[in-house]
């Protein structure tokens, strides 16, 4: 899922009718007006119901989710306590999944590596949220000048692949959980950007927005009331896919060793380990290779049925 996906859901933030609706509008809405945002919200509710794909998604990552958050109980065991005379154990008995190198027990570290990864992706994601939705509702709004300084920043940002963009921001902030935080925020942050402009360009010349300026509303106040409101649709789709693709950039970090460190669990540097140990000990990397593509598959498939549903032209 690209940038050109979810730029299609800029336009989609609008009234059954095609229409955007404006947040001062909203807070004065007649009874048939609220009733018909009712209906828009359940229809989307309904859609997301009837996609079992993105059920499925959600209710793997709800799973997921709990497991991380309670991850002190759910584990059997401590992810650092160590028995080398363990190491390398198969899966059964006291160890489901087996030890690892040193004999720490497998499905332990895992559920602890899905609070670590899925934390990390959150909380990067988000950034790059704020950020690049910040940028692009001032760039798109404000023009001039302003504009073309951010976008020649955000082409510049775009030269470089993504991973390869974490990979430098980490290499010149060294490795750790708040710098490879911060190098997800400034990964995600150039797509949001573009995308929040290219809607705020489209909306800033509607009627209602020109209203609010002819009564002499504030720039902040027209952002904040009336432009972010209508490109909430697209936000929360890339949102979503955004959160897919920090998770795989955190993982292959923590595979290439730059990411968290040990003796902190995290998926990434848990399949570095099994590659060591791929012959003797194939569940090593088979586990947390298959934690990783689930979630990213449940990510995904959420994200496509978030922008099916959002999307008010397609015929349901």
């Amino acid at each position: 899922m690209g940038e050109k996906s979810v730029a299609e859901a800029a336009t989609r933030t609008r009234s059954n009718e095609g229409e955007p609706v404006s947040a001062s509008r909203a807070s004065g809405l007649t009874g048939a007006e609220r009733e018909k945002h009712r209906s828009h919200a359940r229809r989307v509710l309904r859609e997301l119901v009837r996609n079992k794909f993105a059920l499925a998604g959600a209710c793997y990552l709800l799973i997921l989710a709990l497991l991380a958050i309670f991850a002190p109980v759910v584990a059997p065991y401590s992810p650092t306590d160590q028995s080398l005379l363990n190491r390398l154990s198969p899966p059964g008995g006291e160890h489901w999944l087996g030890t690892d190198e040193l004999g720490r027990d497998e499905l332990s570290r895992l559920i602890w590596g899905a609070r670590t990864s899925l934390f990390i992706a959150l909380i990067g994601t988000t950034g790059g949220v704020i950020v690049g939705t910040t940028l692009g509702m001032l760039s798109g709004f404000f023009g001039g000048w302003f504009d073309i300084l951010i976008m020649r920043l955000i082409d510049i940002m775009f030269a470089f692949p993504g991973i390869l963009l974490a990979i430098l921001i980490v290499a010149v902030m060294g490795p750790g959980l708040f710098n490879l935080i911060v190098a997800l925020t400034i990964w995600g942050t150039p797509a949001l950007a573009r995308i929040v402009r290219s809607s705020v360009l489209s909306l800033k010349q509607v009627e209602f927005v020109e209203a609010s300026r002819a009564i002499g509303s504030s720039g902040p106040r027209i952002m904040l009331r009336h432009l972010l409101p209508n490109c909430i649709a697209p936000i929360i789709v890339y949102a979503t896919l955004g959160v897919a693709g920090a998770l795989l950039t955190t993982a292959g970090l923590g595979f290439l060793g730059i990411g968290v460190q040990p003796p902190t669990s995290e998926w990434g540097a848990m399949l570095s380990v099994g590659r060591s140990y791929l012959r003797e000990t194939p569940w090593l990397m088979i586990v947390p290779g298959l934690a990783i593509l689930f979630t990213v598959i449940s990510l995904n498939l959420i994200g496509d049925a978030l922008r099916d549903a959002l999307d008010p032209r397609i015929g349901h």
